[in-house]
């Protein structure tokens, strides 16, 4: 089993690595850091590709530069347990929850981001869709601004 740390490039992702490795040591697993590239980053990605270089960006390197996400994050914070850094692309609550599940993860920590009601209802919230689909224990961060 392992302890899934839900990272974006966002201010919470240092308290996801923090509580995931509070967790990974109180039950003596590893973490795994993973982090989403969206469709739309993916996207994103492959169109500064061809402007640089006019070749593809397989989906292997799309996944790396997502998994570097992690690496840096792991890199700044040093957290104390076993880590590995993943990149996933996709829908993240629906990565987020499919990683978990391959892995059979005992946590999954997340944090929501700051957002109006508006905003919720028009863009949903990943942090809320992972609580609803996930097949282990979530644990939901507080943003730090509540």
């Amino acid at each position: 089993m392992v302890i899934v740390a839900a990272v974006d490039s966002g201010g919470q992702a240092q308290a996801v690595l923090s509580e995931a490795d509070t967790l990974a040591r109180q039950f003596d697993e590893p973490i795994h850091v993973l982090h989403v590239m969206t469709r739309s980053e993916a996207i994103q990605e492959e169109e500064d590709s061809y402007t640089h270089t006019d070749e593809a960006v397989s989906v292997d390197t799309l996944r790396d530069r997502a998994a570097s996400v992690a690496s840096d994050l792991i890199e700044e914070h040093a957290p104390s347990a076993e880590t590995e850094a993943i990149g996933r692309i996709g829908d993240p609550a629906d990565e987020i929850v499919a990683y978990a599940d391959d892995v059979e993860a005992r946590y999954i920590v997340v944090s929501p981001q700051q957002r109006s009601q508006t905003g919720k209802i028009l863009f949903g919230s990943v942090a809320q869709s992972v609580l609803l689909n996930a097949g282990c224990p979530v644990v939901s961060l507080r943003s730090e601004s509540v």
